[in-house]
């Protein structure tokens, strides 16, 4: 695994006022040691060095960041960002490799993996760090891209990772370097953004240190929680996307369950046979933070631990007023900050992911992993828990996020409004299941992305399946309806942005009864309802079977920003939309110029070069 953690060794002065080395204080974990390498100051002049500043983050005071600038839990990261002077440097590999033996023993057909692992290893940094990351493709057969999950990639929308909308994806044998500003803390994720490419392992943590609004001793660091297929995720793409011989007879599009879910990658097989159970080991009387990450193709699931709760800090990257629940629902590419208090009997207690009676996602196992006290013998917990309520996929809207944003009162309207369903059409005599949005499946061209188009001055003739829509006013709030002609919930993720979630329908028991029909959204009853004054705030939310979702993100950051389905399958069949956000700005706000060599060396491959030909939404 090549590593690395670097000082820019050139900056302007007038930043160096704000640089601090954290430094460990009391009995707290320091944030930032557990990067992958120490970080060292800047070398000057013994006149012009640096003093190290010490963090006010400490165990007793986990709401304070820095005091001298002064950063915390209610600043604004919208408005206002450390600047650390701080590069961590990164090179992941990607490798393909077939008849891999998985963290449960089990053989996958084909792996896909970074730096030859699953996970791949996870980015850390802190608050106002420069991340830099350079992919390098030595997969055989496909080109990549990497998505930083729930980073903003404020006015660096051409580092978002997205084959065909912010870039050509990364053709075998070649590298890309993506370089951005941790604007913001807390948890996110990494995967690659080429078709279904991610269900086969190209997917990792990312871990950004910053304040959190309840206190805790320690950080246990990334739990990432991942449905695993044996199977190569194209080959199943294939069979799902056909209308022919679904998974499940009867449902066109269904996948299959899972063999199993992983916790950052291992688990013991369903059968029994072969893995180990992961293990968190718990320090008695300290309370510990958790960042849970659901890295899924197509499962959620309810998370619980015998015996404890959860204080929930963090909706995906947003701090939020703690709340405390003895089980947490998270949808395919959410994130929660969790705190847990060991304040039980030394022992052995197990882990649980439940799955819902309703259609998203499952497995052919019952996960579990353990978490372990210090001091205890090693052994299997014996208390098997009690099984949590059914989420029925949907979640919590009752969050209050720490720094307040609201919508204007009385702005919601109907007018733009997604609708989505399961579709299946013939194109040259092959059927093919599709989730359209407004009726138009997505389907970009990877060799001639959105950001190319703007590049050229040419958007308007941009193909109708690219599904662009302009929203080109700067800091004007938003507002979107999104209806589901369906009984399969899906959780929706906005690329550089949070939701703001005013509302939604109320998650159905029984979403596949053939008696269900739409629940329209009624403006006299439910929009009086909605919660416009500081409502739930995140990148990723469930849109409600047979339902509605009513949203507001604020037009801020110039670029094309994608909106997709995170059911990797649904991805590929077309559910996804992007915005096209400031288009006379995005010139401007990034070097549009630094596509060019990518998509040349793409070009060259694709479609002469490439064994596999694009078949999808290619998102």
């Amino acid at each position: 695994m090549m590593v690395t953690t670097k000082v820019v060794s050139k900056m302007l002065l007038s930043y160096a006022a704000v640089l601090w080395c954290l430094v460990p204080v009391g009995g707290a974990v320091a944030l930032g040691s557990s990067l992958e390498q120490p970080v060292t100051p800047l070398l000057r002049p013994r006149s012009q060095r640096l003093q190290p500043r010490q963090t006010c983050n400490t165990a007793t005071n986990r709401q304070c960041w820095t005091t001298s600038p002064a950063f915390n839990i209610n600043t604004d990261w919208e408005a206002s960002t450390p600047v650390t002077g701080v590069t961590r440097t990164y090179t992941f590999t990607l490798t393909e490799v077939n008849n891999w033996v998985s963290g449960d023993g089990g053989i996958k057909v084909k792996a896909m993996l970074v730096n030859g692992q699953f996970p791949g290893p996870t980015i850390t940094g802190n608050w106002g760090d420069r991340i830099n990351v350079t992919v390098v493709n030595n997969l055989v057969s496909n080109g990549t891209s990497i998505h930083f999950h729930g980073i903003h990639q404020k006015n660096t929308n051409n580092n978002d990772g997205v084959s065909g909308v912010t870039e050509c994806p990364i053709a075998p044998g070649r590298s890309k370097t993506y370089s951005f500003i941790a604007t913001q803390y807390g948890t996110a994720w990494y995967h690659s953004h080429f078709s279904a490419q991610y269900g086969n392992g190209v997917l990792g943590a990312i871990r950004i240190n910053g304040p959190a609004s309840s206190n805790y001793d320690d950080d246990l660091g990334p739990l990432v929680i991942s449905d695993w297929y044996y199977g190569s995720a194209f080959t199943l793409a294939h069979r799902v996307n056909s209308p022919t011989n679904p998974y499940i007879p009867g449902f066109p599009g269904s996948p299959p369950p899972s063999d199993n879910i992983l916790f950052n990658g291992l688990n013991r097989r369903a059968n029994g046979a072969s893995g180990s159970y992961r293990r968190f080991t718990l320090t008695a009387g300290r309370k510990h933070l958790l960042r849970l990450i659901n890295g899924s193709v197509q499962a959620s699931f309810t998370v619980s631990l015998v015996g404890h709760s959860f204080t929930i800090v963090a909706t995906d990257m947003v701090p939020i007023t703690p709340v405390t629940v003895t089980s947490l629902y998270i949808g395919v590419g959410q994130r929660y900050d969790v705190i847990i208090n060991a304040n039980q009997p030394v022992g052995n207690y197990w882990f649980n992911t439940t799955f819902s009676s309703a259609p998203c996602g499952g497995a052919t196992n019952r996960p579990a992993m353990i978490f372990q006290y210090s001091g205890a013998p090693t052994a299997n917990p014996t208390n098997a828990g009690t099984v949590p309520p059914d989420s029925r996929c949907a979640d919590l809207l009752n969050y209050s996020p720490i720094v307040s944003k609201s919508v204007p009162s009385a702005s919601f309207t109907t007018g733009n409004t997604l609708n989505t369903r399961l579709q299946i059409s013939t194109t040259g005599g092959i059927s093919r299941v599709y989730w359209p949005v407004n009726n138009t499946p997505m389907k970009v061209n990877w060799g001639n992305p959105t950001l190319e188009y703007v590049k050229n001055g040419n958007t308007g003739s941009m193909p109708a399946g690219t599904n662009v829509l302009s929203v080109p006013t700067a800091n004007q709030w938003t507002f979107w309806l999104i209806v589901n002609n369906s009984s399969i919930p899906h959780p929706v993720h906005l690329h550089g942005h949070d939701i703001l979630i005013l509302g939604a329908s109320p998650a159905l028991a029984a979403p596949i009864n053939p008696s269900n029909r739409l629940r329209p959204y009624n403006p006299s009853v439910d929009g009086p309802a909605l919660k416009i004054a500081n409502p739930t705030r995140r990148d990723t939310t469930m849109l409600p079977a047979w339902g509605w979702l009513a949203l507001a993100y604020r037009t801020n950051n110039p670029g094309a920003w994608l909106m997709h389905c995170h059911i990797a399958w649904h991805a590929s069949q077309g559910f996804s939309v992007q915005f096209l956000e400031q288009l006379t700005s995005i010139p401007t706000a990034m070097n549009l110029n630094e596509l060019t060599g990518n998509c040349n060396n793409w070009d060259t491959f694709y479609p002469s070069g490439a064994p596999f030909l694009q078949d999808d939404s290619g998102i």
